[in-house]
């Protein structure tokens, strides 16, 4: 067994990639708001390093106030193909800023653009608010490089948990759970 939960993630994430399912990077994401009640979506894991899991988003999002307001966080990965789930706790810290423009950068422009047009989780008027927005941008930057919005940036959750599920026969599935430790982790077998 790796007593390394950063490692063994990355292993579980190439075997699920290998296994050919569709977004291997999806993960759903629970924040908590500030009054006590969660809120659960999917996310894409652009980063798993022994610094945490990031993901990008609109901080102007639902899930960026929660965060705001509540510095923690949980993340859940099912892979079906290959059986197994990997879930996460753990604190929140914004990335720096060259890390969101270094990522932001490797974006398609349509998807920079995106991020520019979209006022995430706010109401619309209409559904054709976001086309006229995004037709704006567009031509607001046409002919430029596209900046990275203020509002938008990458979160990173440093783990203080991180549970290995695998699925068995019979419901004997197996469980791990790694605990934060001082600098390193404390593993413990749960039963399923």
């Amino acid at each position: 067994m790796n007593n390394n939960p950063i490692a063994r993630f990355k292993d579980v994430y190439a075997r699920a990639d290998a296994s050919g399912i569709e977004l291997p990077d999806a993960a759903s994401l629970a924040t908590v708001d500030a009054n006590g009640r969660p809120s659960v979506r999917m996310v894409l894991i652009k980063e798993a390093t022994d610094r945490g899991f990031v993901f990008y988003t609109n901080t102007e999002s639902r899930k960026g106030l929660d965060l705001e307001t509540n510095r923690h966080a949980a993340l859940c990965c099912w892979w079906s193909t290959i059986q197994e789930q990997v879930r996460v706790e753990g604190s929140v810290e914004l990335v720096s800023n060259e890390e969101a423009d270094a990522y932001f950068a490797t974006r398609d422009r349509d998807s920079q653009i995106g991020a520019w047009a979209s006022q995430q989780s706010r109401a619309m008027d209409s559904k054709d608010d976001l086309s006229r927005n995004f037709d704006e941008f567009s031509r607001e930057f046409e002919n430029a490089e596209v900046p990275r919005p203020p509002h938008w940036t990458g979160y990173r959750i440093n783990p203080d948990n991180i549970e290995f599920w695998i699925g068995k026969p019979n419901r004997l599935h197996e469980r791990f759970l790694y605990e934060r430790d001082g600098d390193g982790w404390k593993t413990t077998i749960l039963y399923p």
